[in-house]
């Protein structure tokens, strides 16, 4: 195998480009880190004469994926928690926890993630329920949507979080009909007391490991490129020392992540900072683009902002309201930074379109490609805006796989239930869709992403029913969508995502081929070989 970068012929495969000028192919040939030449057998041989060449076996080929959405950093520290997804009860929650404090005796905190709010009594985790295991050691368990964290008596404690003590501005410290802390952080609660205080703890060195751990894990599952979503200044000092020594083997585009805290003019001086970040940082491994806002929160918290409440009569107000959001998104616009919006509800969808309607016209038509991450539930009246407004449409698959929509669908009631993660519907309005996973709030491997994409069932549980079976996307669009489209959103087009002449050799084989089987395949199909540049970074076995 072309492990050195040099010239080489890669041929006998089943080559899906992911260029709409032409979709197939059965060779091509990689030189200088770049596709050179793409067809068949003999127009490659005939191109490279002198270059090594491996015979791909009709294995499928297919553009390196790009996660539109990803968390690289944290989704590495994330690898090393207690995985409570699993978890069908609080039963289940606690005996994973233990099993982890003791497997991790010498940990400050013991850290879990993914629990489901279904697996909850009510709904609502309280720190008693975790004090019953574990009653002295500070306990700090993110839910499925990293949107809320759940802590026992002692870790409210190590917060500083006492029953007085004032929730923040877009977040909520949960109390009892008492007034006393209960151990549940929503939103920018579990961000400036949780997070931070963890970050705190988190050493250089340790953040340098998340991020190897994570790296290694994307080019084992065959993602070239990520869009990080929410950059802080330690993630982007330990991906820095990465490209420095040499081991960033996936291409990251970084958008800086927001803060909601303080005035106005604080938050124009963040888009001054980002907007310094983005000249130092722009190499084809590094690249700061843009912000990143929280408008809201998520459907399973009754935290994301819906224009009709939810079924248990809660109606939040945004994180960002349109007052706060327009300026800066118009100044942002105005010194050339690409904005991504988290807007999960309808109510923050149109909040977010609004914000971009106002930055064009204060600034005129930019084609910054500002883009809205999520979009689980909109207003049919503002799915056309989209594609009218060059807004990309930057959704997550996993998020509506089957086994984790219970308390989704209760909590937004049947009728909304019926359009949610409508992606299929912005494609045929004409809006450009990328696809990502999010990760750690979702798994990370793109395969179980593209069948979800493709089918609408569960990656976890094949008898479920599929979610809106009338919203599945063709395969091989969803693999453009999570390649060529990723790159197109950050303005990437004419350098990766699609397998071109022209274009970076970043590229996967996959087995069996998978757009050639049964959609099951997906799951279980190997990466054989993942290659950023014409340089293997992972080759299984």
């Amino acid at each position: 195998m072309n492990r050195d970068g040099d010239s080489c012929r890669y041929v006998n495969g089943t080559v899906f480009t992911a260029d709409p000028e032409r979709a197939w192919a059965h060779a091509f040939g990689v030189q200088g880190g770049q596709i050179v030449v793409i067809g068949s057998d003999e127009d490659v041989r005939g191109a490279l004469p002198d270059a090594a060449e491996i015979d791909l076996n009709a294995a499928l080929v297919l553009p390196g994926f790009i996660d539109a959405h990803f968390h690289t950093v944290m989704t590495g520290e994330a690898l090393l928690r207690a995985d409570l997804l699993p978890a069908k009860d609080l039963a289940d929650i606690q005996r994973l926890l233990l099993a982890h404090a003791e497997a991790h005796p010498d940990s400050e905190w013991v850290l879990g993630r993914s629990w489901l709010f279904e697996a909850i009594p009510d709904g609502r985790p309280t720190a008693a329920m975790l004090d019953e295991v574990l009653p002295d050691r500070p306990v700090a368990l993110d839910a499925n949507d990293y949107h809320s964290t759940w802590v026992n008596s002692a870790g409210l404690r190590a917060l500083g979080i006492t029953d007085g003590t004032p929730d923040p501005a877009g977040g909520r410290i949960a109390r009892d009909e008492t007034g006393k802390a209960t151990g549940f952080l929503e939103e920018t609660a579990a961000e400036i007391f949780a997070w931070a205080h963890l970050e705190s703890l988190t050493s250089d060195e340790q953040r340098l490991m998340h991020l190897r751990s994570a790296l290694e894990h994307l080019s084992a599952s065959g993602v070239t490129g990520v869009i990080d979503m929410g950059v802080n200044a330690a993630a982007l000092r330990a991906m820095a020392q990465a490209e420095s020594e040499g081991w960033l083997n996936v291409r990251v585009v970084a958008h800086w992540l927001m803060s909601r805290e303080g005035t106005p003019a604080d938050h124009l001086a963040q888009v001054a900072e980002a907007a310094e970040l983005a000249k130092r940082h722009r190499s084809d491994r590094l690249r700061v683009t843009g912000i990143k806002f929280i408008v809201d929160g998520v459907i399973d918290g009754c935290t994301a902002h819906v224009l009709a409440p939810y079924t248990n009569g809660e109606m939040p107000e945004p994180i960002w309201n349109y007052e706060a959001l327009a300026p800066v998104v118009a100044a942002a616009d105005a010194v050339g930074l690409q904005c991504a919006l988290h807007a999960i509800g309808d109510g923050a969808v149109r909040t977010a379109l609004n914000a971009v309607e106002n930055a064009a016209r204060v600034n005129g038509t930019s084609g910054r490609r500002h883009r809205i991450e999520h979009i689980e539930y909109l207003a049919t009246a503002d799915v056309p805006r989209f594609a009218a407004l060059g807004v990309t449409a930057s959704m997550q698959p996993v998020h509506c796989d089957p086994a984790i929509q219970q308390n989704w669908r209760k909590m937004l009631g049947p009728e909304r239930s019926a359009r949610g993660y409508p992606g299929r519907e912005l494609v045929e309005a004409g809006a450009r869709l990328v696809l990502g996973t999010d990760a750690p709030t979702a798994p990370y491997a793109p395969l179980p992403n593209m069948f979800i994409a493709a089918t609408r069932r569960s990656a976890f549980d094949l008898t479920l029913p599929p979610n809106i079976p009338s919203y599945a996307l063709p395969l091989d669009d969803a693999i453009t969508y999570a390649t060529a489209n990723a790159a197109w959103s950050c303005f990437e087009e004419g350098t990766r995502g699609m397998i071109r002449p022209g274009l970076a050799a970043d590229f996967t084989v996959i087995e069996p081929d998978v757009l050639a089987d049964e959609p099951e395949t997906l799951l279980s199909a190997n990466v054989v070989l993942t290659v950023v540049a014409g340089r293997e970074v992972f080759h299984a076995g």
